[in-house]
């Protein structure tokens, strides 16, 4: 399976329509394919987007008039269902522009916080400023935020599998406070950016901003984003360690 092959079968897979065999092949290729996986969560996002374009049932007198006119064998019955046609097509068309406006702009959003996140992590590299508290201890770190935000990040100390809590700060994105934990690994820190999620909220697959890592994933009314130069596969152990 390559590139383009998944590229080809891509809408089959999301509506299901392959073999199992199939998807098991192209399943197999997202989990080694970031830029497939991107573009899978992207048509993934936009199929839920077009799921939710409201459904309106035709009115009994609309549907009465369009059953008659179907009787009709007269050029002027055949126009009318030609007009009938055009103003359906012109409202599926309509429709159709709308979720794919919107669709495009809520990937720019995506990318314009994906690229904040990155940004605050590096500030906080360059100017040293990692931590406003810097503790081990979840239990110092969580309620150091008291008070000083309107939420309570969860925190979680994953020192157990070598990704140890080392402290936390207030960042900004978005214009917005919000709550900064630092890990560790090795000698490579972690930026796990917390604040409640949107309805909209949804996760996005990895991917690879100015040489750092970005990952995004909502739980329990939250939205994360960790940031690191870890190589993949260890951010992804450690997102999915904190419930990604």
């Amino acid at each position: 399976m390559n590139c383009h092959e998944s590229e080809r079968q891509l809408d089959a897979y999301v509506d299901g329509e392959l073999t199992p065999s199939e998807s098991l092949l192209l399943h197999e290729h997202f989990e080694t394919c970031a830029a497939c996986s991107r573009r899978l969560a992207e048509r993934e996002a936009l199929s839920r987007l077009v799921r939710l374009v409201p459904y309106h049932t035709a009115p009994a007198r609309l549907r009465a008039r369009v059953v008659a006119t179907r009787k009709r064998t007269s050029w002027a019955g055949t126009g009318l269902l030609a007009w009938a046609a055009v103003l359906v097509l012109a409202a599926s068309l309509g429709a159709t522009i709308m979720v794919f406006t919107r669709a495009r702009s809520e990937a720019k959003m995506t990318t314009a916080i994906a690229e904040e996140v990155v940004g605050g992590h590096v500030r906080a590299l360059t100017a040293q400023h990692l931590f406003d508290v810097r503790s081990t201890d979840q239990h110092t770190v969580k309620p150091w935020f008291l008070g000083k935000l309107d939420f309570s990040p969860p925190v979680s100390d994953l020192a157990s599998i070598g990704f140890p809590l080392v402290g936390g700060r207030i960042d900004h994105v978005a214009g917005k406070p919000v709550a900064a934990l630092v890990y560790q690994r090795r000698q490579h820190p972690i930026n796990v950016f917390v604040w409640p999620a949107a309805a909209k909220d949804a996760p996005i697959a990895p991917r690879s901003i100015r040489g750092f890592q970005v990952e995004h994933w909502v739980r329990d009314g939250m939205t994360f984003w960790a940031v690191s130069d870890l190589n993949q596969t260890e951010l992804t152990e450690f997102v999915r360690a904190l419930g990604g």
